[in-house]
């Protein structure tokens, strides 16, 4: 099942996506949540009568009349790993991490998956990294790798859009990873169940057609399961948490010479079964919120 949130005649609402359009959940099952997280923390018996409803063809929307917004519009927590691919270790030229490079980006950056991406104002050194998602399904601690799997609810595409020169002048991360519109994710959260194995799935990323990045899964150093067991032994995972796997090799920083975004780019991410993002870059307009 690949689980949306859409815009449709100027309200969100979460829903299906199917092979001929959208599902709108909020008129096959009116029974269930209208927001994701909700729909998640609602648990199984809600993701099931969400996927019967997906064969409701009078609340079925043409894909074409509906704007696919981010799936999680605000996740409760949305963390990402640095260094966690093997190829992208041998491009930096650095040793393997013993353990995960675990950093927040806030949740304000989250924008969905043809949305405008801004170039600051305030720096030029802008860089793509397509990563695998995943999203946590259940409230949980403490969760042993070989049970990790139970409280995935899904996969997704992210692109951990990245200020370079912010994210290495202090020695933490957060801030060259947060700006405004520097995390699409998306096109919808494909379950579990639909995936198989995460660890074996292409990436690629491209700019203005070019490829940039060309990996798989396999590459992970700490893969989907050992994460969900390292980040649940320090604190509670909760349902709509997002956490970004990593990026391969291929970054435009790495390159040489380096070849960061510039504003009129555009950039693709796509991951084998999970669908794709296709985000711009803008000039971050000129507007300042008091």
């Amino acid at each position: 099942m690949k689980l949306c949130t859409f815009r449709h005649e100027n309200s969100a609402r979460i829903g299906v996506v199917t092979d001929d359009g959208v599902v709108d959940l909020s008129i096959a099952a009116p029974e269930l949540p209208r927001e994701m997280v909700a729909l998640l923390v609602a648990g199984p018996d809600a993701l099931r009568r969400a996927a019967s409803a997906a064969s409701n063809a009078k609340s079925r929307l043409a894909q074409d009349s509906v704007s696919l917004r981010a799936p999680i519009l605000r996740p409760p927590k949305f963390l990402a790993i640095g260094l966690n691919y093997a190829d992208h270790i041998a491009e930096a030229g650095i040793e393997a991490p013993k353990h995960p490079t675990v950093f927040n980006k806030q949740s304000t950056c989250v924008t969905g998956p043809s949305d405008p991406v801004w170039m600051p104002r305030i720096s030029h050194v802008l860089d793509y990294e397509g990563e695998l998602g995943f999203v946590i399904g259940r409230r949980c601690r403490h969760v042993p790798r070989d049970r990790a799997h139970e409280v995935i609810a899904g996969y997704l595409v992210v692109n951990d859009v990245t200020i370079r020169d912010w994210q290495f002048r202090v020695p933490t991360w957060t801030m060259g990873k947060s700006f405004d519109t520097h995390g699409p994710i998306g096109p919808w959260i494909t379950t579990a169940d639909e995936v198989g194995d995460p660890h074996a799935l292409r990436l690629r990323t491209f700019v203005n057609g070019e490829l940039r990045q060309d990996s798989t899964t396999k590459q992970l150093i700490f893969d989907c399961h050992a994460l969900v067991a390292h980040l649940s032994d320090g604190f509670t995972l909760e349902p709509g948490d997002v956490v970004a796997t990593g990026t391969p090799g291929g970054v435009g920083i790495a390159m040489k010479p380096p070849k960061l975004l510039v504003v009129g780019d555009r950039m693709r991410v796509e991951i084998e079964g999970l669908g794709a993002l296709e985000n711009e870059v803008v000039a971050e307009p000129e507007t300042t919120v008091l």
